[in-house]
This record gives C-alpha cells, structure tokens and sequence, in this order.
C-alpha cells in the first residue's frame, strides 16, 4: 500500500484541490478530501504520505469533515501494540453529494450578495 499511497494524488487530485480551494475550502480540508476520494480509507500516515501534511494538520482538517458528517474515522491498534493506535478514515458520503454541498453553499452567498447589491442600488437611487 505504500507506494499506492505516494501516488495517491494524480492529475484528477490535484485538480480537486485546486477546485476546492478556489470555493475557500481551506488549503488541508481540500487536501484531505482529495486524498479520500482517490484513495478510499486510509490511515492518516497514508494521507501525510500522499500529500505531505504534517500529522497535525491532517487531524485538524479532518476536524470539518468529522462535524459534517463526511467521513468515517476508526482507530486500529498497531502489530506491536506499542504507541498510539493508527487511524483510519474513509469518506461515507460521495463526492457527488459533497460538491451538491459545496454548490448550495456558493449559491446562498451568493444571493446574499445579489441582496445586499439590490439594497444598495436603491440606496444610491433615493439619495
């Protein structure tokens, strides 16, 4: 599984990063989802591998991912039973239903900002 997990991120990953973060997903958020997608569940070494995160950082994108419901994480213990268990994560909803999310949150801000543009057009028009 190591070298899978070095190659993890292809062209289609790195696109899905870069997409993402041009919706202001955060630079590790779009990292890790990118790495789930391609990669199925994989421990949070295999992430740090693929992408080059540090380990905290990939606990603290996954923190987002967690609250929303994204992903499924599992601990495993190690062979030699000694250190920390290893995590495991694994996205439970599909790509598919997390751009639909992504969309709908684009599309809220923005009809807000059409609003507050309205506003301030009648604004301007009655002074």
């Amino acid at each position: 599984m190591k070298d899978a997990e070095f190659n993890l991120l292809d062209g289609k990953g790195y696109e899905i990063i870069e997409l993402l973060q041009g919706l202001n997903v955060p630079r590790t958020e779009s990292i890790c989802i990118a790495c789930l997608v391609c990669g199925n569940e994989l421990t949070s070494q295999g992430i740090e591998r693929a992408s080059g995160l540090r380990q905290p950082e990939v606990s603290i994108a996954m923190r987002p991912l967690r609250d929303r419901k994204w992903i499924e994480e599992r601990n495993e213990k190690k062979n030699n039973d000694k250190g920390r268990p290893l995590k495991y994560y694994k996205l439970i909803v599909t790509f598919d239903h997390i751009v639909e999310i992504f969309e709908n949150e684009v599309l809220k801000k923005n009809r807000e900002i059409e609003e507050a543009l309205e506003q301030l057009k009648e604004l301007s028009s009655g002074s």
